[in-house]
């Protein structure tokens, strides 16, 4: 398994689907070898439930900043160099996740002569509302193609992402393969310590949105949607957290609006940080406009906070019928902040989904994912072509 980010080193979610992954084919009883990038607090050797963990030091000569694909491209070598440490050990799969491996996952399918398996988690065309200017969305939307042709078979995380990726790279329908993400609902759940949730024994409502701070993350809507909440709402108070190049755009949109002092920023929070956010939360909101999955939207059931999202991309899959959230048209403040006051004024009927969000989670814990994920595996090995 060949992955940009693994813990602790996170930047986006593939981090947890790597590693949830990972650990879930190790306890079935397959040998597995991650190759990523050094972090500091961890051995760049090291076993971890089982999984092997190579670590490389992504040390390139100067290229400009603004070359990313180029830097990308350069970084890889480092990542194939550590297969030099396994020896005459040989997989029978290379699986590699998203663009910013395919390099190194390309060259390793070679040198080892075994299929290639690529997971797409996300396309720069997707995350630019289907538009590529010139420069660095067309670069990398063009390693997307190329990834995905070199595979002998592609993984995409929902159905929605499965009919994106077939039409913008012009893919056959038997290579590319649904597979959902997952969750360790173990991990996220709350301690038993007898504290209530905001807004549902009398305390002030919470509300808590998280991620990347990105445009199509779709923060700006939540924003927007608060002024109206705190209207209806005396005390609510809101919280989102993550970095990115957005952000300062962000806070200037809620000084715009009038609602800075009810909600921070506090940028990067570490799992255990986010964690107790989730578990004080009235409600985890979701405003992404495009979401190829929404592994947020499982996190946080399994934390036990009710969710509201937005009807976009995997969100729509995961959600719409199961009574396990609630749904509203992306990118709409005012639909956004009507549910928010729906929601907060029925505390009754977040209880009720709650309990729908502990029973949908079954059907996404990593142990499942994997049961999905070995057939792939095998029909690559069976027909290794491209």
């Amino acid at each position: 398994m060949v992955s940009w980010e693994f813990p602790p080193l996170v930047v986006g979610g593939i981090s947890a689907h790597a590693d949830g992954l990972a650990r879930a084919l190790a306890r079935a009883g397959h040998e597995v070898v991650v190759l990523t990038l050094h972090h500091p607090d961890v051995p760049d050797d090291v076993a971890v439930d089982g999984v092997r963990v190579l670590r490389a030091v992504a040390e390139l000569p100067w290229l400009p900043d603004d070359q990313f694909v180029a830097r990308m491209a350069g970084s890889n070598h480092h990542l194939v160099a550590l297969a030099a440490r396994l020896g005459d050990w040989r997989p029978d799969v290379v699986h590699a996740h998203d663009w910013l491996v395919a390099w190194a996952g390309q060259t390793l399918r070679s040198w080892w002569g075994v299929p290639l398996v690529a997971t797409i988690h996300a396309t720069e065309r997707g995350r630019n509302s289907g538009h590529l200017g010139p420069g660095q969305p067309s670069a990398i939307n063009s390693v997307e193609w190329w990834l995905t042709y070199e595979a002998t078979r592609v993984i995409c995380c929902s159905q929605f992402m499965r009919r994106e990726v077939m039409d913008a790279f012009q893919l056959p329908g038997d290579k590319v393969h649904v597979v959902p993400n997952g969750v360790d609902p173990g991990e996220w759940a709350p301690a038993d310590d007898g504290r209530g949730r905001h807004g549902l024994g009398g305390g002030e409502p919470l509300l808590v949105t998280w991620g990347r701070v990105q445009y199509e993350k779709g923060f700006q809507t939540f924003v927007h949607a608060l002024p109206e909440v705190r209207q209806a709402v005396p005390g609510v108070r809101a919280v989102v957290a993550g970095r990115g190049s957005y952000l300062p755009d962000l806070r200037a949109a809620a000084r715009a609006v009038g609602v800075e002092d009810i909600c921070s920023f506090p940028g990067f929070v570490p799992d255990d940080e986010l964690k107790r956010l989730l578990h004080e939360a009235t409600v985890a909101v979701i405003p992404s406009l495009y979401e190829p999955f929404g592994i947020v939207a499982l996190e946080a059931m399994a934390a036990g906070a009710p969710v509201l999202a937005a009807a976009s991309g995997g969100l729509v899959e995961v959600i719409d019928g199961t009574g396990a959230g609630v749904l509203y048209p992306a990118g709409d403040a005012g639909a956004l902040g009507a549910a928010l006051r729906r929601m907060l004024a029925h505390p009754g009927e977040l209880a009720q989904q709650q309990a729908a969000a502990a029973q949908l989670l079954e059907g996404y814990t990593w142990d499942a994912v994997a049961a999905r994920t070995v057939p792939v595996f095998t029909a690559a090995t069976d027909h290794p072509t491209r």
